[in-house]
């Protein structure tokens, strides 16, 4: 399979890096799309972009894949995901795999991820899409979740177009996770908003740990108890309708 990797921490991050090298040696024809700067925290979105101007990209080398083609671009990672898929650098990817990312993407607040965002844009074209993430420690053990995602990698080539999955993984050797489960979104992630200050105009915002008590199948739980997590995640789709279609009023349009 053609792979598409891309992140939201920029092409610098080691975490793309083993993840491309994990990708390569597992017999796939992998390349690498990723931000020239950090732009975690972007979601889905493709950023300011018009018709009438350029995007730059430019070749790059990861230093832990050097076999590996890489380009950056001066983008979102939804960005990369729409180039790559229009033919930008070469065949179109059959599979779109974002991250490693050095975090949890866990709970609700995956809606605000860039690494996520770049799964869900590669359903929205028609593609599958992983999002690869591993909670934050030192060292980062990028290993263990690379040989998860190659794993996860084989159960989405067996599943059905626009399969969104979203693994997360505990920062410990591999003999150390304690297996793979599904689960469902906490109700937020491993860390949470806080406001730390708010004085003279001057606004700053914090991320705190959570102590509060999650539900035990949830994807944050699941990884602070060792577990791999895995969710199946939807983007944009319908909703059902608040009432029945035949009692909404309609408006009447008169002509002038």
């Amino acid at each position: 399979m053609r792979i598409l990797i891309t992140n939201d921490d920029g092409y610098q991050s080691r975490g793309i890096g083993v993840l491309a090298a994990a990708v390569d040696a597992a017999g796939h024809d992998a390349v690498v799309v990723a931000p020239d700067r950090d732009q975690s925290g972007c979601g889905a979105g493709i950023g300011q972009w018009h018709m009438d101007e350029h995007i730059d990209v430019q070749d790059v080398e990861l230093e832990d894949a050097p076999g590996v083609r890489a380009i950056a671009v001066r983008g979102t990672p939804a960005l990369a995901v729409f180039a790559a898929n229009l033919g930008a650098f070469g065949p179109p990817p059959d599979l779109v795999v974002s991250g490693i990312n050095p975090g949890l993407n866990t709970g609700r607040a995956t809606l605000h991820s860039g690494t996520v965002g770049a799964a869900l844009t590669a359903a929205n074209l028609g593609l599958s899409g992983l999002a690869v993430s591993q909670d934050y420690g030192d060292p980062m053990r990028w290993a263990t979740a690379a040989a998860l995602a190659v794993e996860a990698i084989g159960w989405l080539a067996d599943a059905p177009d626009r399969t969104v999955l979203n693994l997360n993984v505990p920062n410990t050797e591999p003999a150390a996770v304690r297996g793979t489960r599904w689960a469902t979104l906490a109700p937020f992630g491993s860390v949470r908003a806080a406001i730390a200050d708010n004085v003279d105009g001057r606004l700053q915002m914090e991320f705190r740990q959570v102590d509060d008590e999650l539900p035990a199948d949830s994807d944050t739980a699941l990884v602070f108890a060792g577990y791999a997590a895995l969710s199946s995640l939807v983007g944009i789709r319908i909703g059902e309708p608040l009432v029945a279609a035949d009692t909404v009023e309609r408006p009447v349009v008169r002509s002038a």
